[in-house]
């Protein structure tokens, strides 16, 4: 199986400062890279607003986007359009590598505008969405359809969050104790305990786990 993510900046024109932001991304992901370094191909910029990267398995990406959510500060986030299918290379005259191409990043642009429409339909902390490929769809359609019912869930939870939140739960999720959350916070070891337990923190890192990642 090859997972292929389109990850689309949001709100990227009212951005104040883009070139700051960009930053901040480049920064959130090498570190999330080196936490998590589970990537086929790291998340790297293609053009305009997106950037895109290839995983092994769907829980390698799960992980890595909920870690990336987790670690981006407040009003730099993205969109992240999952796709199930074979990814390839196409020979181009201007790039030794090729052009990567193939149904896996059909699948990612599909989930892309999937998510569009539900943020603006029913759904609007939503910033997570699989599609499997028609050529591969039968067989990852339970998958595909218990995974979205999570993201949805787990979406909702993150979005609730505050910036101090998203890193404290970060944290736990790479077995970070609550006492050397509290130290690296400057905050009590209570002040921890009460941000994580009233947050849906646990129901979050729970799901890390249970992707086995770590």
């Amino acid at each position: 199986m090859t997972i292929a993510v389109t990850a689309d900046i949001i709100g990227s024109r009212q951005l104040a400062d883009r070139a700051e932001a960009q930053r901040a991304f480049d920064e959130t992901i090498a570190r999330v890279e080196r936490d998590l370094p589970v990537a086929t191909q790291g998340l790297r910029p293609t053009v305009g607003d997106e950037q895109q990267a290839i995983y092994p398995t769907l829980e390698a990406a799960l992980g890595a986007i909920l870690l990336l959510r987790l670690a981006l500060p407040d009003g730099v986030e993205f969109r992240y359009g999952i796709g199930i299918g074979d990814v390839g290379r196409v020979p181009s005259a201007t790039s030794a590598q090729g052009i990567s191409d193939g149904p896996g990043w059909w699948a990612a642009r599909s989930a892309i505008e999937h998510l569009e429409a539900l943020q603006r339909r029913a759904a609007p902390q939503a910033r997570s969405w699989i599609v499997a490929h028609e050529s591969v769809a039968d067989q990852h359609a339970d998958a595909v359809r218990w995974a979205n019912a999570h993201l949805l869930t787990r979406d909702e939870i993150v979005g609730a969050m505050s910036e101090r939140v998203r890193r404290l739960t970060y944290g736990r999720c790479l077995s970070l104790t609550q006492r050397e959350l509290a130290a690296a916070e400057g905050i009590t070891q209570s002040a921890v305990s009460q941000g994580l337990s009233t947050s849906g923190a646990a129901a979050v890192v729970e799901g890390f786990r249970l992707l086995g990642l770590n």
